[in-house]
């Protein structure tokens, strides 16, 4: 990947690579932020005033918009530096929890969201729902922590 075009301008430029992590970051909290809302509504913590389902219909379509920004810029990011990347010990675990992640946003999407009582507009959300906002919030922000310590711990010795 390093020896790919893309890779090696990206690499020996100045400034692109500061740019397109600086995208990636962007993305990344545009993306996380407004999933954390959502999620921190289904853990019943904050906007209860607010159903559930309309929050999650209205913001869905930036998180999944910031989301495509974070994965097209991290690709790119790692035709760079995929080497040190991949030799990185979070690098694995950050993949995991990405895995994760994703599973636990389609199992909510298209099986537990779908139950006629997981979303009701008042009252205390089934611990299902509770437990799939929590599930969530945890691998996402375990996401971030492993992806801001791959420059940092670059071997497993």
């Amino acid at each position: 990947m390093e020896a790919t075009r893309v890779g090696s301008a990206i690499a020996e430029g100045r400034y692109a690579f500061p740019i397109i992590e600086g995208i990636h970051l962007i993305g990344l909290a545009g993306a996380v932020g407004l999933l954390m809302l959502i999620d921190l509504r289904l853990m019943g913590l904050f906007l209860t005033q607010v159903p559930p389902r309309q929050l999650h219909r209205q913001l869905l379509p930036y998180v999944l918009g910031g989301f495509g920004l974070v994965i097209l810029a991290g690709v790119v990011l790692l035709s760079s530096e995929a080497t040190t990347v991949f030799a990185s010990p979070p690098w694995p675990f950050k993949m995991a929890f990405i895995v994760l992640g994703g599973a636990n946003a389609l199992y909510f999407e298209f099986v537990s969201s779908r139950r006629p009582d997981a979303l009701p507009s008042t009252g205390r959300l089934p611990v299902s729902v509770r437990g799939a906002g929590a599930a969530s919030f945890v691998l996402w922000i375990l996401v971030i922590v492993c992806g801001r310590l791959i420059p940092y711990i670059t071997t497993w010795g």
